[in-house]
């Protein structure tokens, strides 16, 4: 099963994806986390794509596809994955296609989130509370000002 989640930032797409990955054992690949590691890796791309995640931006589709690309290929891919949040632009869909179709790998389904904008950054908001409440560090994109960068650049 190779599926793709999208909605904007915060509707859930990790949420739900966490739960087919449970019933299904698939994995979830979430291009932030996998951006997110890098950084905290500290690789050549994770240096780069900190700068560009910190002001709330999107990281190059090349940085991304690559990350993708790589991740498809680990053995727990093999028989199946979800595509959270991924591809976010029309070049990156067709990039993707492109990377997918080179592989031989189709996708069996492409799900799209639908949540009300007006509430999302009262989730992110709270999101970023209970990380606090929690003594977990609270993401960056989780700033009011970057998320809402983050949602007009969905939209």
């Amino acid at each position: 099963m190779r599926l793709i989640f999208l909605g904007p930032p915060g509707a859930g797409e990790g949420t739900q994806a966490a739960r087919i990955v449970q019933k299904h054992g698939i994995p979830q690949l979430s291009t932030g986390d996998m951006l997110r590691a890098a950084v905290a890796s500290g690789t050549p791309i994770g240096i780069k794509a900190k700068a560009v995640m910190d002001a709330g931006q999107l990281v190059s589709d090349e940085i991304v596809i690559g990350i993708v690309a790589d991740r498809i290929e680990e053995p727990d891919a093999k028989k199946g994955f979800i595509l959270d949040g991924f591809p976010r632009t029309l070049a990156q869909a067709e990039a993707l296609d492109r990377m997918l179709d080179s592989k031989g790998v189709k996708l069996d389904a492409v799900l799209e989130l639908r949540v009300d904008q007006s509430k999302l950054v009262d989730r992110i908001v709270k999101r970023a509370e209970e990380a606090k409440a929690a003594g977990q560090p609270v993401r960056k994109d989780d700033d009011p000002e970057v998320f809402k960068t983050r949602l007009e650049a969905y939209n």
